[in-house]
């Protein structure tokens, strides 16, 4: 991969990780190898919010799936698309928080309000949750 005059990469670079079912040692594992990857990016003000989003995918796959998924980010001179594929059919909800409520529930909604894009995409087993970021952004 050869590297242009900014810093940045002519190619992308790529993660993929499997995550066993309800193995919420995963997330942290899979923050490191995110930001491992983020490296080559040379935004370190995405790069925060491109860890909190991915484990926020992370988590709400192990969580409420009770099935394995994969960690699928994809890093290109543009931006950072992180997609978290799991094997159940029922899709997520982006939900309201509850001011006497703890954290939970509030996941979808920081993808929503941080993320450039995001959506859900169905497969014939299971969906992706996934978000993009944009090297340009703010």
């Amino acid at each position: 991969m050869g590297d242009d005059d900014t810093g940045g990469t002519r190619e992308a670079h790529r993660l993929r990780r499997e995550l066993a079912r309800a193995d919420l040692a995963a997330v942290p594992e899979a923050r490191r190898e995110l930001r491992a990857l983020l490296r080559h990016w040379g935004r370190p003000d995405r790069s925060d919010i491109a860890e909190l989003l991915t484990c926020e995918l992370v988590t709400n796959a192990l969580v409420h799936t009770d099935d394995d998924a994969v960690l699928i980010a994809v890093l290109t001179p543009r931006a950072l698309r992180v997609e978290v594929r799991d094997f159940v059919a029922r899709g997520p909800r982006v939900r309201a928080p509850e001011p006497d409520q703890d954290t939970n529930g509030r996941g979808l909604l920081l993808v929503q309000s941080l993320a450039d894009a995001w959506g859900i995409r169905a497969h014939d087993v299971g969906k992706s949750v996934w978000f993009e970021l944009g090297a340009e952004a703010a």
